[in-house]
């Protein structure tokens, strides 16, 4: 039952499963319009390329009429470079709007359909169980994936267009070239094209060098990016519980945390550093000499009148286009080097979620299996909870609850809780089965109710739209739970789990269950913060407002047996794992319960079950 760790992109698959992942963008509802502006971007590619071109053939016009000191044609170059100007303007322009579309409408479609297979089923939940290179997923959704996206479109163009400029070039540089005698051994040789074999020769050593060189370079980046998204997530997790830290006086331990964690960043930083400065050492001086080795290569027959001023200077240009095509590999080391981390980040998380999606189907060995029957019953079947590691918690659990009993589970708290996640599908890890009800709307109650950023409405429907139920209702649930005293804020926008208290939480997750009315209800210590005679009052609210659902509690406070007809206790055995011991309630053991006069006189006092007055 050991899990397995989710397989990472390696090797020859990178690019395979770098295609899988994202190409099917191409073939979405948008197929039209995606691969119209491909085409587009294709174009306006070609006719990028044609300006060089149309300064190279400018130039050796300019330098010829600056030797003959002919005005006439010097003016005439003026004019010619003005057309050539609006025209790469004009390109330029209009295919840097092209691609950037392009570019965030791939990006777009690849975070709805990673964001999707994230948040379904759990499996965000589920994914932090499981070993592998996963970590962060909000960091590789929010950051990576625009990396990969913006990059692979950017070095996709920057290859289009250096192999157009390498093709265009070669033929204008072969020409230029003529023939070249040399001769070897008492013996001459007619050599054609020469500079274009000498511009593959010099491209082809700058580029293995560059290459050799800025190896490390693909690792740093990878590594420094992990620990950026470290340190988000450490500043997140701050944030997120500033109170509680505030309270315990935490400050210094998180000052030193977030430290550490910027520590790692500015390694990873220095590291990328060393890395790229090998790689710029390298390339600045191999551009630079790209700049004179062409025109050196070639004066000795302009010296001679083989060829003009202007040829001398066609040739030069042509050679520094075809080197700069030719090393493409070397001006895109750095940035293909980042793109290749990210995608290697994104595939890693798309693969653990696949690797999930598999590895957690209840058809495996050591996967608890979920089914709906057409019964009203909750059946557990030779049910055996494990940890994703194989450790058993539960064994050997059989029981069945049928509609409308109260059931208090007890005893073990790890295995309660982890009890409540199986049904819920949240934990699939152990063995046997178990059947739910086929009707009836099934809700849970954790602890700590989630508390969205937003208005009142939205806090009290969620996971539900706003809109689902009528001021009037939201409302009379407020009154009925005793928070009246927050009907008027009721649109208020906020980050309301900063003002409401921890019981005026909990008490918030009681009002959701009185909006959805579910049949069949789940309280994970849901009245751990509150007073007992506020917990009393919640749980007698649930008795007299949803008299028919099944209500299952964990909780360990001994009245919460005057609410419920069944006690489920796991207990610790011999060997190890909790098994369970059933107990009946007896009427006669319990509490008195509250009548609907006791009710009543507590709605006229809310404020007396908190025990405490609400935060503004």
């Amino acid at each position: 039952m050991n899990a397995v760790p989710p397989s990472s992109p390696s090797g020859g698959n990178f690019f395979r499963q770098f295609i899988e992942l994202s190409s099917p963008y191409w073939n979405s509802e948008e197929k039209l319009k995606v691969r119209g502006m491909t085409v587009l971007l294709v174009v306006l590619t070609v006719a990028q390329v044609a300006s060089p071109i149309l300064i190279n053939l400018w130039s050796k016009q300019l330098f010829n009429a600056l030797e003959q000191r002919n005005l006439d044609q010097f003016l005439a170059m003026i004019l010619a470079l003005a057309g050539i100007l609006s025209f790469a303007m004009a390109v330029t322009a209009t295919h840097m709007v092209v691609k950037r579309r392009i570019q965030v409408g791939w990006r777009q479609w690849l975070t709805k359909r990673l964001l999707d297979n994230w948040m379904s089923e759990g499996r965000h939940y589920q994914l932090a169980y499981l070993p592998g290179e996963h970590d962060n997923p909000d960091g590789r959704i929010a950051e990576d994936i625009r990396l990969a996206t913006e990059a692979a479109i950017d070095l996709a163009h920057s290859l289009l267009y250096s192999f157009l400029l390498l093709a265009s070039f070669t033929q204008i540089l072969w020409t230029l070239s003529g023939v070249l005698q040399v001769t070897v051994l008492g013996d001459q040789w007619d050599v054609p094209g020469h500079m274009v074999f000498i511009s593959f020769v010099y491209a082809g050593a700058g580029t293995t060098a560059a290459l050799l060189i800025g190896r490390p370079l693909v690792k740093a980046a990878n590594k420094r990016q992990t620990n950026e998204a470290n340190f988000r997530f450490g500043l997140v997790r701050v944030r997120e519980n500033s109170e509680s830290i505030a309270l315990m006086h935490g400050e210094t331990d998180e000052r030193r945390r977030l430290r550490n964690l910027f520590t790692g960043v500015i390694t990873a930083w220095d590291r990328q550093t060393s890395a790229l400065a090998r790689v710029f050492l390298f390339s600045s001086g191999y551009s630079v000499l790209a700049t004179g080795f062409p025109i050196l290569i070639t004066a000795p027959r302009y010296i001679t009148g083989s060829i003009t001023l202007g040829e001398l200077m066609q040739i030069a240009q042509a050679f520094q286009q075809m080197t700069a095509a030719l090393s493409w590999p070397v001006d895109n080391l750095s940035r293909a080097a980042e793109w290749k981390a990210s995608v290697e980040r994104v595939l890693s998380l798309q693969n653990a979620l696949e690797d999930l999606d598999q590895d957690l189907t209840c058809m495996e060995d050591g996967r608890i299996c979920l089914s709906k029957t057409d019964l009203p019953v909750l059946a557990f079947r030779n049910l055996c909870i494990a940890n994703p590691d194989g450790t058993v918690v539960v064994s050997g659990l059989e029981a069945e609850i049928v509609q409308g009993e109260k059931v208090l589970i007890a005893g073990d708290p790890g295995g309660s809780v982890k009890l409540f996640k199986v049904v819920s599908g949240l934990w699939p890890w152990g063995a046997g089965r178990i059947d739910l009800p086929g009707d009836g709307a099934i809700a849970f109650l954790p602890e700590r109710p989630y508390i969205p950023i937003g208005s009142l409405r939205g806090v009290l429907s969620y996971p539900s739209d706003p809109e689902t139920y009528t001021v009037e209702e939201y409302g009379a649930v407020l009154r009925r739970v005793g928070l009246g005293h927050l009907e008027a804020r009721l649109r208020q926008q906020t980050a309301w789990e900063q003002i409401l208290t921890a019981a005026e939480q909990q008490v918030m997750g009681f009002a959701r269950l009185l909006l959805r009315r579910p049949d069949w209800i789940f309280l994970e210590h849901a009245t751990s913060s509150l007073s007992p005679q506020a917990e009393e009052e919640m749980m007698h609210l649930v008795e007299l407002e949803l008299p028919h659902a099944t209500v299952m509690t964990i909780g360990h406070n001994p009245s919460l047996d005057a609410f419920h007809q069944r006690k489920l206790t796991l207990e610790t055995s011999a060997n190890g794992p909790a098994f369970l011991r059933e107990t009946s309630l007896k009427p006669e053991d319990r509490r008195r319960r509250m009548t609907p006069l006791d009710l009543r006189h507590w709605l006229i006092h809310p404020l007396r079950r908190a025990g405490e007055k609400p935060r503004d």
